[in-house]
């Protein structure tokens, strides 16, 4: 039984991985969270993948519409162009 709770930690970081883009399984949640609760690196790991998520997917969701105060800028196109290609 332990041996099919066990993940690697390639495995472990492989779960966090698709975790941020699919729902896991009962099972491959339950064999994460085992690995995370003994694996300080994994742990680590999970909560860093999390914050890059949340970061990546909040820029996503800029509308450049609300960039008024960069009206007739230059500056304002480039942002823009940054916004559109991070959300492809």
């Amino acid at each position: 039984m332990m041996n099919k709770l066990m993940l690697s930690c390639k495995k472990a970081s492989e779960l966090i991985d698709k975790s941020d883009e699919i729902k896991l399984t009962l099972m491959e949640k339950l064999r994460l969270s085992f690995h995370v609760a003994m694996c300080e690196g994994c742990k680590s790991y999970r909560k860093q993948s999390l914050f890059i998520y949340k970061v990546l997917n909040r820029k996503s969701k800029i509308n450049p519409e609300n960039i008024t105060h960069l009206e007739n800028n230059p500056l304002k196109t480039q942002i823009i162009t940054k916004i559109e290609s991070l959300s492809k």
